[in-house]
């Protein structure tokens, strides 16, 4: 194995550990990164679906205790039971919508422009609901949901439904559920929480998909580039997964609106100007 694939990998999985779980899209920065390490081709799509169980992990250790609780009581606690059956609402919108419209979203959308344009349009819309979810704090027109704990089968499926957006890469899967949450009545932190929460079926169904598709691009000469990239991946986003649950506590999500936006004005300057060569442009 060579020692730039491996670092490539290791690039990637950083990418996707530290952009999985906040509002900017890990797909829509690994197209990107991808397309400038030149890491791009069938097998490097592939991988990128992959390391996201390294993401996926880091939940999971962050929140054992609550994922363990949640097993143990499926039989006996109705909140146990309440909370699963939400999840599994929520999960199917995007596993149906995926399914029906995955090809041609692939052959269309993945590129770095549509990309970008995605990363602006987020960007507005985030800035959008930031002010709409701050006046409705302020006016204290209607309770917020505050825990996950209390979501209804309805919001669920309308968190659900939200996540479908993500369908467009450079959307962003959790920033599409958390603003949708925002809209929807939640708190910040419920929303955060949920999505986190969300990402597990998500992305585990995503990752064991992707292997049973395209089994026949992988070779075991692969392991110590899939390796990499899911350690790289899992140790980046436990520490963004931390940091997060710590921001949101004090601020809202503006900033990453003003990044998405600049972001994704850069990345269409650098196609249109020539400063970047953009190979999928």
């Amino acid at each position: 194995m060579e020692i730039a694939l491996l670092l490539k990998a290791v690039i990637l999985g950083i990418v996707e550990g530290l952009t999985e779980f906040l509002p900017i899209s890990s797909t829509g920065h690994l197209i990107l990164a991808g397309d400038l390490l030149n890491f791009n081709d069938d097998k490097g799509k592939v991988f990128e679906i992959v390391i996201q169980a390294g993401a996926i992990l880091a939940i999971c250790w962050e929140y054992r205790q609550r994922i363990t609780a949640t097993f143990s009581g499926l039989f006996n606690d109705p909140v146990a039971q309440r909370f699963t059956v939400n999840l599994i609402i929520a999960f199917m919108p995007l596993a149906v919508f995926g399914l029906l419209f995955q090809k041609v979203i692939k052959s269309v959308l993945f590129k770095p422009v549509p990309v970008a344009l995605a990363f602006i349009v987020g960007g507005v819309i985030i800035l959008f609901a930031e002010r709409w979810y701050q006046r409705r704090r302020a006016t204290h027109a209607t309770a917020l949901i505050e825990s996950v704990d209390d979501l209804k089968p309805m919001d669920a499926l309308k968190l659900g439904l939200a996540q479908c957006a993500a369908l467009i890469p450079g959307t962003s899967r959790s920033g599409a559920t958390i603003i949708g949450g925002l809209f929807f009545g939640l708190s910040r932190k419920c929303a955060t929480e949920f999505s986190f929460f969300l990402a597990i079926p998500t992305l585990i169904a995503a990752t064991i998909y992707s292997l049973w598709k395209d089994r026949a691009l992988l070779s075991a000469a692969d392991i110590p580039m899939f390796g990499a990239g899911f350690i790289a991946a899992f140790i980046s986003a436990f520490l963004c997964v931390r940091w997060l649950l710590r921001y949101i506590s004090s601020h809202d999500f503006t900033p990453f609106a003003w990044y998405r936006i600049v972001f994704g004005v850069v990345v269409l300057w650098t196609a249109y100007s020539g400063a970047v060569n953009w190979t999928h442009a």
